[in-house]
This record gives structure tokens, sequence and C-alpha cells, in this order.
């Protein structure tokens, strides 16, 4: 039988905002416990800002779970190493074995994946079918009347539902309702990206790893995608520029701005750089801690509610993990005490995700350390890069199906 809602004898009425990564994840993983939902998507069209997503094993082991594990493998590829070099001379720092001889899967019991965002999403929709889902919704007002959430989009639709879900990413709708103000600061960095054809990086050294090349004030990333590991996502952060003035997170840049912050690096980095047209950057946002993740009938996941440095690459995998998370209490009797449901999600995500939050902020740091920072610095930090599994394999190591079912068998044994 579907979830109910407290307040009556109908299904649960749950309106996801947001269809992106994590509000498709959210509706199969609530369509897996017999509960539907409309997921409501401003586009026209389901499109990805954005090139390409890391996927670790925190989230592949759930979207395996969802039975989307050989549409996945099919149209990702899983990096050979996760290599950390010097910017400029390009001699490896530090380097773990992931594909190779099966590392990571034996260590985290599940893959690490590089994926175009498009191919993850085309993965996802064709799992749901189309089912439940409306483009073209772009909210504009939320509000609450008695246990009922009254939506308003921009399209003149007007939807109630019993529970609204917030994944309406970083500049999100639903949690300017929540909290009542925008809590979103730019970080005083910014990238610059792209997907580059293999054939064009003629000079890159172990092409199939997961790189991070490391400098003064500056990294790049990247890593290869598809399934045939032909094409090469990067992301070029730089510091600055100290204060961002567009409304948006992208901004045109005069030709050549790109590669200012990248001056005498590896003939490897200045290809992938050139390789295409940097007509854009991008400005990092991040959500500020938030107290409250919700209030009446509406909570907040992902960017929503904790956007944050991509130097972990986590955004997508941590609003993989909430989606889960959501869809597992609700399945436990979630529905029918909503306001304990959601206490119950923010205090099981709330510690994590801020941890991720501020350990990619240390990160930047790290990555970007100048070289007025001296040897014996520098030294630490070639130091701390080789610690990488002992020092971050518990974010890869998450099981957010495992984390629901133990606070529940808590709760119940406490009772």
């Amino acid at each position: 039988m579907p979830p109910t809602s407290s307040a009556s004898a109908k299904p649960l009425r749950v309106a996801v905002i947001g269809g992106g990564i994590g509000g498709l994840t959210l509706g199969l993983a609530l369509r897996a416990h017999g509960l539907q939902a409309d997921i409501y998507e401003q586009a026209a069209e389901l499109a990805e800002i954005g090139a390409a997503v890391a996927l670790s094993a925190n989230a592949t082991r759930e979207l395996e779970r969802l039975g989307l594990g050989a549409g996945l493998a099919a149209v990702s590829t899983e990096p050979t190493e996760l290599i950390h070099r010097d910017g400029r001379s390009g001699a490896r720092i530090a380097a773990f074995p992931v594909r190779n001889d099966g590392a990571y899967r034996a260590r985290f019991g599940a893959p690490y994946y590089g994926v175009h965002r498009a191919d993850l999403q085309k993965v996802l929709s064709g799992g749901l079918a189309g089912e439940g889902l409306h483009l073209g919704h772009r909210l504009t007002a939320v509000d609450q009347q008695g246990d009922v959430m009254a939506l308003t989009f921009a399209n003149g639709a007007e939807v109630e539902a019993d529970l609204v879900i917030g994944c309406d990413g970083v500049r999100s709708e639903v949690r300017r309702w929540i909290t009542g103000g925008e809590k979103v600061r730019y970080s005083g960095t910014s990238a610059f990206r792209g997907v580059v054809p293999m054939g064009l990086l003629p000079s890159l050294p172990d092409p199939e790893a997961i790189q991070f090349w490391m400098g003064p004030d500056a990294h790049l990333l990247h890593y290869a995608i598809g399934g045939q590991a032909d094409s090469v996502n990067f992301f070029a952060v730089v510091e600055g520029p100290q204060t961002w003035t567009s409304e948006r997170w992208l901004t045109v840049v005069d030709a050549g701005e790109h590669r200012a912050g990248f001056a005498g690096w590896h003939p490897a980095v200045i290809e992938m750089l050139d390789a295409l047209p940097q007509t854009q950057r991008w400005g990092l946002f991040v959500t500020d801690p938030l107290r409250r993740w919700h209030r009446g009938r509406a909570v907040l996941m992902g960017d929503s509610a904790h956007a944050m440095l991509p130097h972990h690459g986590q955004g997508a995998n941590t609003t993989i993990e909430d989606a889960v998370t959501l869809a597992e209490l609700l399945a436990a009797g979630g529905a029918r005490d909503l306001d304990g449901m959601m206490r119950r999600y923010q205090g099981l995500r709330q510690t994590r995700t801020r941890t991720i939050q501020r350990s990619a902020w240390a990160t930047n740091r790290l990555l970007h350390l100048p070289d007025a920072a001296g040897p014996a610095t520098l030294a630490q930090r070639d130091t701390r890069m080789a610690r990488f599994p002992e020092d971050f394999g518990w974010i890869h190591a998450f099981d957010a199906r495992a984390a629901v079912t133990e606070a529940i068998t808590e709760d119940s044994q406490a009772a």
C-alpha cells in the first residue's frame, strides 16, 4: 500500500521542486517504496547546466540499488587512478588506484564513475519513464494553508501538496520560503570548464585517471567520461574575482582571460584549457549553513540546503544521499508524522553535509597554496595528499540507506 498522510486516508501528495539529478533520484527512490511524487522542473526540456559529474561510491551504491547500475556503467568511465600533480612540473605528488586492481570497489563496495551530466540525466529520467514529471513549471510562490501546501508556477498552474521537497538548486525558491532569505554566498573563487575530445590532448599523461593539478592560487581537475572514455571533463578553478556583481553565476570573459591563472603551467594543462573557446566564467557559490531545513510541510535537499565547493566532488553525491534518506524515512512511517520525519531527516543529514562543506573550503586552500607558503608548508600539503584515502575515505564509504536503518533501530530500542 502506498504511504498515506496523517490527515487523510488518501495517498500522500508529494511535490518535488526541481528535476535535476536530485529530483529525479528522489522520484525513483520514492517510487521504489510505492510512493508517487510529482516532479516540477522549470526547464522546457531536461538539460543539465554544466558538463559532467564524478559519482563516488556513496552515490553509485544507491543508484545500483535503484536498478540503474547497468545503464550507468554503459555511459561512464571508471578512472584508473586518482592522481595529485604539481601544476607546473607535472610531477606526481600522490596517486591511488581506482579501477586499477579493482582497488576502489574492493574498499568501498561500489564503483567510482565519470559521466556526462546529460547521460546521467537520461539514465535517471529513463528509469522514471516520464512518470510524474512536469516540465515548464517554474515555481513563483509557496504558501501554507493548514496542513496543505499551495504552489504557484509561472505558467499559471496552481498545485496543492501534503509535502513539498525543494531540490531547486542554489537559487532555491523553496529555501527562500523556509528561511526568509537568500542564504547564498560567493566563495571568492571562480572556474572555467569544458569537455574536450581525448584526441585533442596528446600531452596529457594518464588520460583515464582523475587528476588534480595544483599550483599558486589555482588548480585544474579533470577526468575521462563516457562509455568509451573518449572525452575529458575539466574544471579549472582560480582565486577571484574578489566580488561577484552579476545576478547569475555565469559572466562573459575576454579572450585569453582563462589562461591568466595558469601562466607557466604544464603543457597538458594549457593544452586542455585552450582546446575549447572559453567565453564564460563560473562563479562558485555556497549555501551558508542553515539552522533549519524545513518549515511547515516543506523541506530542502541538495544544493538548496547545502551547496558546497566542488573540491571533493560531492555536490551531486550528497544530493543523491539526501534523496535516498527522505525516501527511506517516508517509507518507514514518516508519511504519518511529517514533522517528525523532517526533524529526523535534518538530524541525519546536517552534520555530514556541513562537515563536507567545511572540508571543501580547507581543500581549496591546500590546492591553491602559493610558493610564498614555503617549502615546509608545501611538504606538509604533499604529506596530506598522500593520506587522501585515510582522511577522506569516510565520505565514500557512507551508506545512506544503512544510516536510516541504524537511526530507526536506535530510536526503537530507546523507546
